[in-house]
């Protein structure tokens, strides 16, 4: 993974540890992602350069808790380093998809 990627990755991932302790960190299908207690992938990051898309990717499974009617977005594209506001859009997410 290219730095600046690997970089959004590991911020992603200490926001993930901060906002949802109770989440485990794995490797899924060669990206991160992190399960909840049955083993179930609730979040996962995608990077650009593993996919050959423009953006990286943070994507929500069907284990996360994020429904809200009838439809709701289960990934969002990352094009450049995070910034507060998109880090506390994230944390947010998180939050409620690991139901804490």
């Amino acid at each position: 993974m290219p730095a600046d990627q690997r970089a959004v990755a590991e911020r992603i991932h200490v926001i993930v540890s901060e906002v949802a302790p109770d989440l485990r960190a794995k490797t899924w299908y060669g990206q991160p992602a992190w399960t909840n207690a049955e083993g179930k992938v609730v979040v996962f990051f995608h990077s650009a350069d593993k996919y050959g898309t423009r953006y990286n990717t943070l994507g929500f499974e069907e284990a996360s808790h994020l429904d809200d009617g009838v439809m709701w977005p289960t990934a969002y594209a990352i094009t450049g380093p995070l910034g507060a506001a998109e880090e506390d859009r994230i944390a947010e997410l998180v939050r409620r998809a690991a139901g804490a």
